[in-house]
């Protein structure tokens, strides 16, 4: 019998209890929909033990054999949305942080500079739009 990984080993609890709940919801989709654990196993090309396993949420079990069971139940769309770039806090707070290190980084004098090269700017464009009119 194979090792188990040392990752599977020391999986966070809320990983594992994650796990858990897809299994069980995953339990709950072929019981609603009426199918064996026989006919169900078959379907998704594994064996009855595995899809226990699957339905237990066990961590050894393919990310692949999720992900058909999720296409079996209609659900494969859902998949890439897991790690949504869009849903990534932790990069978004990353970026901020940055973003706030870089600003602080420039001096109150180059913030003054480019000011008031703003400020002069305006006056000429309103010139230029008088001229043009």
């Amino acid at each position: 019998m194979p090792s188990t990984p040392q990752a599977l080993q020391t999986l966070p609890p809320a990983v594992t209890q994650a796990l858990r709940g897809l299994g069980e919801n995953l339990a709950v989709a072929r019981i609603r929909r009426r199918e064996s654990q026989r006919t169900w196993a078959k379907r998704l090309g594994i064996s009855v033990p595995t899809l226990i396993r699957m339905e237990r949420g066990d961590a050894g079990v393919s990310a692949g054999i999720y992900a058909t069971a999720l296409w079996l139940m209609g659900r494969i769309n859902a998949l890439p949305n897991l790690a949504a770039p869009a849903e990534d806090k932790g990069a978004l707070e990353s970026d901020v942080r940055n973003a706030l290190q870089r600003r602080a980084v420039r001096s109150a004098a180059s913030v003054e500079a480019r000011l008031q090269r703003a400020d002069q700017s305006v006056p000429q464009q309103a010139k230029s739009k008088k001229a043009k009119s």
